[in-house]
Formats: structure tokens, C-alpha cells, sequence
């Protein structure tokens, strides 16, 4: 049961307020009714939360990918077994454990219950329902296949969360092993290299050039190392906010995708993920021209954007597809050309679908080569950083019979 709160006019003309318990709306205006007033006003009681609580759980909410696939899964489900959206709603917000997201689930409840459609109540909030997500639901509203289509999203955002992950674990080794190097290289240099120095400042000898080339670094760090940290914390601060500008970011997500190694993995899983996207709004029944411009928002890079953005200013004009994704540069031959055969046979999503699953299996190749090729690359770094600085600081003790002056 849910609560209303209405505002109506009785037999004397006295206005009223008060609140009633029904199962919706139409009921609440029923039960007011049998009362013999006229209502001027019904509305869903907002649940009363502080301010603080409120603006925590709209604006800051963090809502995992496993969990809207739990929620996107669930829904549809329950939906196709014959159970309404309110009541669904309701249901999955007293099972989540997460209280903003149990406060997001319950207001979209009370919108849906005063009149509005699911999308519509999820577009208040992107920080958790992204354009795509809001526009597959609004599909599913128009065609009414909204359990079909809740289905779908929560198989794509499977899909998308494995491939983050299994980028993200080949990325987390490397960075972790290169990160504890350089905090080891910085003790070596600021604490144990002056050691060295006081013991071989009484040799009476010249120092070989690594060696002595260590001393006046780590003499450098020491003595201005107040200077270096403050530069090197503005180069960061500086570079942060070069690549928050649209300019800035253009140029470094340019610069990725060029990378030697990671630009071909990066390039792979965008178009993996364009070509799902797409293919799941145009099988949705998004209209082409807003899937492509739902896809270039969610595409995660700037260039690619840029030139989706670039293929649905061309569609818009009545070119086909392929083309503008051929002069583009972005995508392989392979993908243009399996997106004409789509177009001109009609069964365009499903090819795009062979493609995302062919480039899922690439990405995959392509990650698991790159953790087998990682941890030689790692080993031979960390042997030349930090061996290189044992040797050059050892160096003067193998050659102690020349350097001691007798």
C-alpha cells in the first residue's frame, strides 16, 4: 500500500488536506471520492528524509555494474511474470542492501505511481542510469517489450563489465609493480646512496662515472627535494587540468589510441563496444540516428566520439553507414565492410553482434597475451632500475684495489 496525499474541497466548500493509504492512485481518488469530496490535488507522500540523506543518496550514490545487473535482470523477470512496475520496484528496493540506491528505486517508484514512465523517472538520474539504459527502457516502453528489452541490458552490461574487469586486471599487476619500483628507487636514492658516499668520500680516489653520477642525483634530490616535489605536484596539477579541457582531452585520448601496445587493445574494445551498443538499441527499436548518438556519448573516447558523431551527421544527411565509418580511420576494413552487408541485407544488428563477439574474443587474446608479455617486461624493468643502482653503487668496491690510494 502506498500513501497519498491530497488536497479536496467537501460539501460546505471547507479545503482539506490529509493524507490516504491505496494501492495507487486511481484507488486513492476512489476512496476520496466515497467521501464525497472533490479532490483537488493527489499526489504520492515523499518519504521524509533529511536534507543531508536526500542529497547523498541523489547526488552521490554509488551504484555498482553488478548491481543494476541484478536490478535490470530482476525487473525483467518480474515483469514478465505479470507483476507490475510499482510493485516490482517496491520489491527490488527492500531487497538491495545499498541505502542510496534502495532511495533511488523507492522515488522512481513514486513517480511511476503518479503518472510517469519508467524512463522518465530513471532520467533524473544519470549519475546511476546512463543515456543508454534510459533510452533501452524507453524502447521497451514504445514497443512494449520492456521485460524483453531489461533482458538485453543486463546481458550487455554483463558483457561490458567482464571486458572492464579483465582490462583492469591486466592493468593493476603492471602499475602496482612499476609504482612500488619507483618508491624503492627514491629511498635508494635519497637514504642509502649518501651512506655509500661517507664511505667512499675516504678511498681518495676518483669515483667511476655511474657511480658518482648516482651521488650527485641523490645530492640533488636531497638538497632540493622540497623544489622537486613542488614541481612535479604542479606538473600533475597542470596536466590534470590540460586534460579536463575538451582540447587537452581530445589530444590524450588521441595519444592512447596510438599507443604501441595498449592503443591496439583500446582500439579493439572500443569498437567491441560500439558495435554491441548499436546493435542492441537497433534491435531495441531505437531509431538509428539516436542510437548512434547514444553510442558516441557512451563511447569512452573523444576521437571515437567524435567519429560515430561524424557517422550520424552523414546518416542524418541520407548516406548509408559504412561509408563515414570507412573515411573515418577508426574502424578496420573488416567492420565496414560486415556493416555494408548488414545494411544491404537488413540485418544490420546482427551483424553488428558477430562483430562485438568476434573483437570480445580479440580483446580477450589480446589481454592475455598482454599479462604473459607484462611480467618479463616488469622483471627486466625492476632489474634494470634497481640492479643497475646496486651495481653502480658496488662498483667502487670491486675496484678497491685501484681506487684506495696506498
Amino acid at each position: 500500500m502506498a500513501k497519498f496525499v491530497y488536497l479536496a474541497k467537501n460539501k460546505a466548500g471547507q479545503t482539506l488536506k490529509g493524507d490516504v493509504e491505496a494501492a495507487d492512485k486511481k484507488n486513492a481518488l476512489n476512496v476520496l471520492r466515497e467521501k464525497e469530496l472533490v479532490v483537488l490535488k493527489l499526489e504520492a507522500a515523499k518519504e521524509k528524509r533529511s536534507v543531508l540523506a536526500a542529497f547523498g543518496s541523489r547526488k552521490r550514490t554509488k551504484v555498482k555494474m553488478d548491481e543494476l545487473v541484478v536490478f535490470s535482470r530482476q525487473m525483467a523477470t518480474m515483469m514478465a511474470a505479470g507483476i507490475t512496475i510499482v510493485e516490482s520496484l517496491d520489491t527490488l528496493a527492500e531487497q538491495t542492501d545499498n541505502a542510496g540506491f534502495k532511495f533511488i528505486l523507492r522515488d522512481i517508484r513514486d513517480s511511476v505511481n503518479t503518472g510517469a514512465s519508467l524512463s522518465e523517472a530513471m532520467d533524473k538520474y544519470t549519475a546511476v542510469f546512463s543515456g543508454y539504459f534510459v533510452n533501452m527502457v524507453k524502447a521497451g516502453e514504445s514497443s512494449g517489450m520492456l521485460d524483453d528489452v531489461l533482458e538485453r541490458v543486463a546481458v550487455y552490461m554483463e558483457k561490458t563489465n567482464t571486458l572492464q574487469k579483465k582490462i583492469k586486471s591486466a592493468m593493476t599487476y603492471p602499475v602496482v609493480v612499476t609504482a612500488m619500483a619507483m618508491g624503492i628507487t627514491i629511498v635508494m636514492v635519497v637514504k642509502v646512496i649518501p651512506v655509500f658516499k661517507d664511505m667512499f668520500s675516504g678511498f681518495g680516489s676518483e669515483l667511476p662515472g655511474p657511480t658518482q653520477f648516482l651521488i650527485n642525483v641523490s645530492d640533488f634530490s636531497r638538497k632540493y627535494f622540497l623544489l622537486v616535489t613542488i614541481f612535479i605536484a604542479a606538473m600533475v596539477v597542470t596536466g590534470k587540468w590540460y586534460f579536463g579541457t575538451d582540447r587537452g582531452h581530445t589530444f590524450l585520448d588521441g595519444i592512447k589510441l596510438r599507443l604501441p601496445v595498449f592503443g591496439v587493445l583500446l582500439k579493439k574494445v572500443a569498437i567491441s563496444k560500439f558495435t554491441r551498443t548499436l546493435s542492441t538499441l537497433v534491435k531495441s527499436g531505437v531509431p538509428i540516428l539516436s542510437a548512434l548518438e547514444i553510442v558516441a556519448r557512451t563511447s569512452g573516447n573523444v576521437v571515437v566520439e567524435q567519429a560515430i558523431n561524424n557517422v550520424a551527421d552523414s546518416v542524418r544527411e541520407g548516406e548509408s553507414i559504412y561509408r563515414p565509418m570507412e573515411k573515418s580511420g577508426i574502424f578496420p576494413p573488416i567492420v565496414t565492410r560486415m556493416v555494408a552487408v548488414g545494411e544491404k541485407s537488413g540485418e544490420l544488428e546482427t551483424m553488428l553482434t558477430k562483430i562485438a563477439d568476434f573483437y570480445d574474443e580479440q580483446v580477450d587474446i589480446a589481454v592475455d597475451g598482454l599479462t604473459s608479455m607484462i611480467e618479463p617486461l616488469v622483471i627486466a624493468f625492476l632489474g634494470i632500475v634497481i640492479g643497475g643502482i646496486v651495481i653502480c653503487m658496488f662498483l667502487p668496491i670491486f675496484k678497491m684495489s685501484t681506487l684506495i690510494d696506498f
